[in-house]
């Protein structure tokens, strides 16, 4: 409803329109710009990105509509832009080629359920709160994912800009068959494309606000129809089939929905990862912050419309969300207006793009594959972190050399088991007290800092859990041996958030342990609550008496200190 002229986010509008939430008619210019100039951009990369997938390409107008409806239902985020996205397209088309022929019926069908599949896997990742899902990626191997995939965009559009036919085989066989070709290549078709790819990079330096991809797609449309280059070797997308919005299950069987599973789960990820991503950085409404797992059920829902009316996994794109935002835009009524503008051009426009060439479209994916790239971070990591540098490269070739989709599962599981080694890395270490105060520092940091005769204090800076007790008990041993006239081990805890069953065992054994060997034990700065409950349901507050937990190394020092 209308309050003070804004739209009211009432419980009756939840969980729809909350890309509305606020809005007011004056809003609608500057949604209405946005929307035109979102079109504009979006039109000849969703044809792009539909080529990218072995589709047609109005197929991607499609992809679009679906991505605009279904986030704006369901989404929160005022700008975020959800379609067609060539992350994931790569992934999802070169592995559904290898159960079903690219552009027949089959293929199809295993893309619709693809995206319905994925749909419900985001959109479930949102309705039990699973944000926390996004940030299993580190920065490293996201960035050596992307770069990886920008390699297999550009590998895949050489052909069309060369105008010579797409080679087959891994990634190695195409790089050896494209340089073969070289000899073969048509030069006006090599114009075209990198022609527009110059046009977008000399527009986004001018003004990202400029529609070079419309501009570079149309001028080369009208070169082509006026000299008529189709004869010479240039090759079009010719008449475009209808779009039609038709709601349909896919015809698949249970044999091929299990073969795709693996890789729906690995699309929903990078989805959410993504997505997470791009409301993070746009945040649609300021005062309220984001809501990562809303973004997620509108973006899992427009991936199931997308199934449902015959396209493929969408996701949400932060360039065409920042052309939103940089446009002014006030509420998801862009997207939708970007949309209706698709739709009335499938219907009505068609004719226009007969003559557009496949290397003008190829010259749109060689701007976003460069723009994936991310450069600085490459730079910044090499400088700070040669070890997390090599998982960039090692994540990055992972997913050049294999198949994507098993490119794509390694570079996940080298994401998984970089958080694993960060965490074992932890040791235990030793304070020490900064002179003239009450503070308790690590050793190394504080050279002149001062010891308490008979004690020693121990910190320990990471969760305790099945991944680094066992570290944890051997080290603080090696520490208690290296002070032979300790009598009471105080353990700095302000880091340890979480302890888990396996870890609290080996802490009893520990205690118990150093007891027998004559000392004291006693926490210090416990301040998880999940951590204090642990310590209550696996008995560890029993066992160390209620009088050996304080909340600072100095009142267990005045407590227990030796005299």
């Amino acid at each position: 409803m209308i309050k003070d002229g804004r739209l009211a986010a009432t419980p009756k509008l939840w969980p729809l329109f909350r890309g509305f939430a606020g809005w007011r008619p004056a809003d609608l210019g500057p949604d209405l710009v946005a929307g035109l100039t979102l079109a504009a951009i979006a039109i000849p990369e969703q044809m792009a990105t539909a080529r990218l997938g072995n589709f047609t390409p109005e197929i991607g107008f499609v992809a679009i509509i679906a991505g605009a409806v279904g986030f704006a239902l369901f989404g929160a985020n005022r700008a975020l832009s959800v379609g067609a996205d060539s992350t994931i397209t790569p992934i999802f088309a070169g592995s559904l080629a290898a159960y079903a022929a690219a552009g027949s019926p089959d293929y199809a069908a295993l893309a619709m359920a693809l995206a319905l599949m994925v749909g419900g896997l985001v959109l479930l990742g949102g309705l039990f709160r699973l944000g926390w899902i996004a940030d299993l990626l580190s920065i490293p191997v996201t960035t050596g994912f992307l770069a990886g995939i920008a390699g297999h965009i550009i590998l895949s559009q050489a052909p069309a800009v060369l105008g010579v036919p797409a080679p087959e085989g891994s990634f190695v066989d195409k790089l050896a068959a494209l340089a073969a070709a070289l000899p073969r290549a048509n030069l006006l078709t090599f114009v075209i494309g990198l022609g527009v790819l110059a046009a977008m990079l000399i527009g986004e330096r001018i003004n990202p606000r400029i529609p070079s991809a419309l501009i570079g797609l149309a001028v080369a449309t009208i070169l082509v129809a006026l000299f008529g280059l189709e004869g010479k070797g240039v090759a079009t997308i010719g008449e475009l089939g209808a779009v039609r919005l038709r709601v349909a299950a896919p015809e698949i069987g249970l044999d091929n929905i299990l073969r795709i599973a693996p890789l729906a789960v690995i699309v929903a990820l990078i989805v959410m990862v993504q997505t997470a991503a791009t409301t993070r950085a746009f945040v649609g409404d300021p005062d309220k912050g984001v809501d990562v797992n809303r973004d997620f059920i509108g973006a899992g829902a427009a991936s199931l419309l997308a199934g449902f009316i015959g396209a493929f996994p969408l996701n949400a794109s932060p360039p065409r969300t920042a052309i939103v935002v940089e446009t002014g835009g006030r509420s998801q009524g862009a997207s939708l207006i970007c949309a209706a503008i698709v739709l009335l051009l499938a219907a009505f426009g068609a004719a226009l793009l007969t003559h557009a060439p496949y290397a003008a479209l190829a010259g749109v994916l060689l701007f976003v594959a460069q723009r994936i790239i991310r450069v600085n971070t490459f730079a910044a990591v090499w400088r700070q972190s040669r070890a997390e540098f090599a998982l960039i490269v090692a994540t990055m070739i992972a997913i050049l050399i294999f198949p994507i989709q098993q490119g794509v599962s390694l570079g996940i599981i080298l994401s998984l088991l970089h958080g694993i080694w960060t965490t074992t890395r932890a040791r235990p270490i030793e304070f020490v007290r900064l002179p003239g105060t009450s503070i308790w520092w690590p050793k190394d940091l504080a050279p002149e800092g001062e010891t308490t005769s008979g004690a020693l204090v121990v910190g320990f800076q990471a969760p305790l859990s099945f991944l680094n007790a066992y570290d944890f008990d051997q080290a603080l041993q090696q520490l208690v041996n290296a002070h032979k006239d300790v009598k009471l081990l105080v353990i700095e805890a302000a880091n340890v958030v979480e302890v888990d069953f396996t870890a609290a065992q080996v802490l009893a054994a520990a205690i118990a342990r150093l007891r027998k060997q004559g000392l004291d034990i006693a926490f210090a700065r416990l301040e998880s609550t999940r951590a204090q409950d642990a310590f209550e349901r696996f008995g560890l507050r029993r066992l160390l008496g209620p009088d050996h937990l304080f909340h600072s190394v100095e009142e267990a020092l005045n407590a227990l200190a030796p005299r």
